[in-house]
């Protein structure tokens, strides 16, 4: 069994009409092993983040389950911790006690000075030391959402879940950010499933990449290998003969399942049988295999 298993997740909603549901995604069945980052790509309201608030245990399940290190998810838990797009910090508290307050509830039995020198630790990771007295209102939105990554790593959650952690950051800050995400992911090799709407963002940080088409009853259609070795630079990357592969494979996905035919249906899709495995894409095999 995987560290993090998603078990034949459906997810129905309410039609707007009030009669019957709308299928949002069907039968999505994910294997991530412990230490694995892992991302979702897909177009807007194919469900990625109700896929990610269920692994959080934030919303329900229609069908299927969640299993994480042998036993099945049932609610929210200190062993899922969220970042999401919305800072989430306590505009009455600094950053040092924003922090604070995840690891006494993680760690009811530290003293002040154990949690003070952990917190202490994950401030430098995100590079915010000596701002630490600072409210959220003095923080850049960047500065922010690193308070929001460390309050998340301080924990050591079984799972770190990142629901599109930098989208309200701009461009060259997000790029500094990714760099400190990959130090903090390469200090403590934390389970990460994030998602994304960033196809650079995703192969910078990923194990594997997670296809999704377009909804209602999406489902992941492909899952792709990045097959790029770590340590991996934004600088350096794209010199890797397999970059622009990976790059090109994802966005030809995403341009394809833009197009819908009459019947909804994707057009150019590989018309698989709804519940088929995913297929695996592996450049470093130069193949397109069944998984």
């Amino acid at each position: 069994m995987a560290f993090l298993e998603v078990d034949h997740v459906s997810k129905y909603f309410p039609s707007p009409s009030g009669i019957g549901q709308v299928c949002i995604f069907k039968d999505v069945t994910i294997r991530v092993e412990k230490g694995e980052f892992v991302t979702v790509i897909g177009h807007s309201g194919c469900g990625k983040s109700t896929l990610l608030n269920i692994i959080a245990g934030l919303e329900p399940m229609t069908e299927g389950g969640v299993i994480l290190n042998g036993k099945e998810i049932s609610g929210p838990g200190l062993d899922r911790m969220v970042v999401f797009q919305s800072f989430a910090l306590m505009p009455w508290m600094t950053v040092f006690d924003n922090i604070a307050l995840a690891v006494r509830s993680a760690y009811p039995e530290w003293d002040r000075g154990r949690v003070a020198a952990h917190v202490r630790k994950y401030v430098a990771l995100v590079g915010l030391t000596g701002a630490e007295n600072k409210k959220p209102a003095a923080l850049s939105g960047g500065m922010k959402q690193r308070v929001g990554l460390a309050r998340a790593f301080s924990i050591e959650p079984k799972v770190l879940l990142l629901d599109e952690p930098f989208a309200q950051i701009d461009a060259l800050t997000r790029g500094v950010i990714q760099e400190e995400l990959i130090q903090m992911w390469n200090a403590t090799r934390n389970t990460v499933f994030m998602v994304t709407h960033d196809v650079d963002e995703a192969i910078l940080l990923s194990d594997r990449i997670m296809l999704m088409t377009n909804g209602p009853a999406s489902r992941i259609a492909e899952i792709v290998d990045v097959t790029i070795p770590r340590p991996r630079a934004r600088s350096t990357i794209i010199e890797h003969p397999h970059y622009y592969k990976i790059r090109n494979h994802i966005i030809h996905f995403l341009v394809r399942h833009a197009a819908r035919g009459p019947d909804g249906r994707e057009e150019g899709s590989l018309d698989r049988a709804a519940g088929a495995e995913p297929l695996v894409v592996n450049f470093e095999k130069d193949s397109l295999v069944l998984r």
